[in-house]
């Protein structure tokens, strides 16, 4: 009658856990700043600071005089309408 061999034992090493990334989705985007810029009534981006928010809407504004655009302060709960500058 022949015998086994020995048998060896496998240790597996402790899982570390590692932190999981949140996953980005359409409906919730990682904020960037308080500032959120609109248009037509659609978040499109957010800023640290009132001015960028402004000169990418007044941007957009020329580009297209026709949507509504406008900076929404997360902060105070305001809402900044930008209007087309008068030719």
């Amino acid at each position: 009658m022949t015998t086994r061999p020995e048998t060896k034992t496998i240790t597996k090493k402790p899982v570390v856990e590692e932190a999981v990334p949140e996953k980005v989705s359409q409906r919730r985007r990682p904020e960037a700043g308080p500032f959120r810029l609109q248009v037509d009534r659609q978040t499109k981006g957010s800023y640290l600071t009132l001015e960028a928010a402004e000169e990418v809407g007044l941007a957009i504004k020329k580009e297209h005089p026709i949507v509504q655009v406008a900076v929404y302060d997360s902060v105070n709960s305001t809402n900044k309408i930008i209007e087309a500058p008068k030719s």
